[in-house]
């Protein structure tokens, strides 16, 4: 075959390949920055920039986990409509900033708010630990635990101590991990003494080769859920790791975190997400949606309204994203929110920009090192237009700050796992927890000010004053903004 020939197949593969992707990408209607993003990776690299897409381009889950999510959808939402009005929010009684959030997340996951809850916010791995422990040892009926990552190591090996302990007297015990957070775990060896225990394990949307075309791999289960009795329950931002054991060779220090223990109807709440989990990952339906009704909870726990707001590519809409959108434009007087990763997009960008602007004041804190280089540079690559429009941002000097909490007006507080970034408003499945009442938002605000009073302010004049070489590497990372 002649140069010129091998030259013309190339050409035409070239061309074919960029029309047939882009028109792909056109169809499937992708967020404008993003589809424009892969538009440009297509062109110039057509072959790379077309596999790339092919793998991680779409929130393809499999036709498996598509069809038993829908197979059971209805058994979930009727569960859901019968919920006694006695443990139902009174919406009326909420601020009118409550009000508003409330009525969205009902109405994007048709789970609503719920009184009668008591919390405790839980600061530091070693007393969210202990009191995980100690709820295991007390459980008579079941415990269900869920997490992105459990790492070997430390105060966590005793959390599977005490789920052999549980099952070994007779307790259901159930822990579902993320396949790819949890990979080292595994490995390790405490998966086969849990499973030699009796405690049931399984891994939600494993990787291999042959199914990266079928499944998107990125796609990542991302809660952390804890259950027992359907009487206490957790959720957070804190992964089943002891800090001093998990990363250290990273050197960003020990990550930060926090959890709410939960005791109320809430933890129903909770405990339907995990079994919905649980039964679209393995197949499995636990029957226990019925098991002790709505009565096995006590709704006399305390008076805090909660509401439990899933998110994920599995549901429709994109209910936490709206949420965030809204209290933002809502708050009246204040912002503060924590998160390792600070990757808005162009609307959540524009709300806090708008926000600060229309006189919020507008807080932002962030780890001053993080466990990403690239991650590290495209946060910064936002500092300009906030500082420029009055938000207050401060770099967290005491290890990796991983909680994610937002405070709006010191009446409403959204917490949970979600980071401010793409992947977590998109792709990864998520939980949030919304909390109406005063009391516990200024509770979070008390925590956030500890991170505060332990971080630096990012000076406007200092930082517009940086190199040439920094100001660059920032920029240059913005670009891969849309697609982290």
């Amino acid at each position: 075959m002649s140069f010129f020939s091998v030259f013309s197949f190339m050409t035409l593969a070239h061309v074919l390949i960029t029309i047939g992707v882009s028109v792909r990408i056109i169809k499937v209607r992708l967020p404008v920055a993003t589809s424009l993003a892969w538009l440009v990776l297509v062109f110039f690299l057509p072959v790379v920039g077309s596999v790339l897409y092919l793998v991680l381009g779409e929130k393809r889950l499999g036709r498996k986990i598509t069809a038993r999510a829908e197979a059971i959808r209805g058994r979930y939402d009727g569960w859901l409509q019968d919920m006694p009005p006695d443990i139902r929010s009174n919406r009326t009684s909420l601020s009118p900033g409550a009000r508003s959030l409330s009525r969205l997340a009902e109405t994007t996951t048709h789970i609503p708010a719920m009184s009668g809850n008591r919390l405790l916010l839980l600061d530091a791995a070693e007393p969210i630990l202990r009191s995980i422990i100690s709820d295991i040892d007390s459980a008579s009926r079941f415990c269900h635990l869920e997490f992105y990552i459990w790492t070997e190591g430390g105060m966590a090996d005793q959390v599977g101590e005490a789920l052999i302990r549980a099952a070994g007297r007779g307790v259901a015990c159930r822990v579902l991990l993320d396949a790819m957070g949890s990979a080292g775990f595994l490995k390790g060896r405490m998966p086969e003494r849990l499973k030699a225990g009796g405690v049931e394990v399984a891994f939600a949307l494993p990787v291999s080769l042959l199914s990266v075309f079928k499944v998107r791999p990125d796609l990542r289960l991302h809660r952390k859920i804890a259950v027992m009795d359907d009487k206490i329950g957790y959720t957070g931002s804190f992964n089943l790791i002891d800090p001093r054991y998990f990363k250290q060779e990273a050197g960003v220090g020990q990550w930060v975190d926090a959890m709410v223990r939960i005791e109320g109807p809430g933890v129903l709440a909770l405990n339907s997400l995990f079994r919905w989990d649980w039964e679209v990952e393995t197949g499995r339906d636990l029957n226990t949606l019925s098991e002790g009704g709505y009565a096995s909870a006590n709704p006399a726990a305390g008076s805090v309204d909660v509401q439990v707001i899933p998110s994920g590519p599995g549901k429709p809409g994109n209910p936490i994203y709206q949420l965030l959108l809204l209290s933002i434009y809502s708050a009246q007087r204040e912002i503060v929110m924590t998160t390792p990763y600070f990757v808005p997009d162009e609307a959540v960008s524009t709300a806090l920009l708008t926000a600060a602007e229309r006189g919020v004041q507008v807080t932002v804190v962030m780890p001053e090192r993080n466990d990403s280089r690239l991650v590290h540079y495209t946060c910064r690559s936002y500092f300009d237009d906030m500082l420029a429009a009055g938000v207050r941002i401060f770099a967290f000097k005491g290890g990796l700050l991983h909680t994610k909490s937002v405070v709006v007006d010191r009446e409403v507080a959204l917490f949970g796992s979600v980071n401010l970034d793409v992947r977590s408003f998109w792709l990864d499945f998520e939980v949030t927890l919304g909390v109406y009442d005063p009391d516990f938002a200024k509770q979070l605000l008390a925590l956030q000010n500890i991170y505060i009073n332990d971080s630096t302010p990012v000076d406007a004049e200092t930082w517009r004053g940086r190199s040439g070489r920094e100001r660059f590497l920032v920029n240059l990372a913005r670009l891969t903004s849309p697609l982290l």
